[in-house]
């Protein structure tokens, strides 16, 4: 029996459908996509670990599937991938607590 769930990983492949309605704009999204994804000043595998630490701190289970399949290609290691997660995981915790100033200067302010 199938679970029912949001995330099918089959759905990952009807990405290309995005144009259904409008394929222009996902002619322009692709264009693009593919562009910045091409090697330039960073290499191709980079780029595939920045995506894979991106997809896991927005939380896509779809990108998380697609960069960890690519950064294996592109040559990364499992060391490797999980670093760039971790580097992730750390930016968000620090965009968090960064916050608490606002909180801080908030409370300087109210001194009772």
């Amino acid at each position: 029996m199938a679970e029912n769930h949001y995330y099918n990983a089959k759905d990952l492949g009807k990405f290309g459908e995005i144009g259904r309605t409008n394929p222009a704009l996902a002619d322009k999204f692709f264009g693009y996509y593919n562009a910045v994804m091409a090697e330039g000043a960073l290499s191709e595998r980079e780029k595939a670990l920045i995506a894979l630490a991106v997809a896991h701190a927005l939380k896509c289970p779809y990108c998380i599937d697609a960069y960890t399949t690519t950064s294996l290609q592109k040559g990364a290691d499992e060391a490797q991938m999980n670093e760039a997660v971790h580097v992730a995981a750390a930016m968000a915790a620090g965009i968090n607590l960064v916050h608490s100033v606002q909180m801080q200067n908030k409370i300087d302010e109210l001194s009772f």
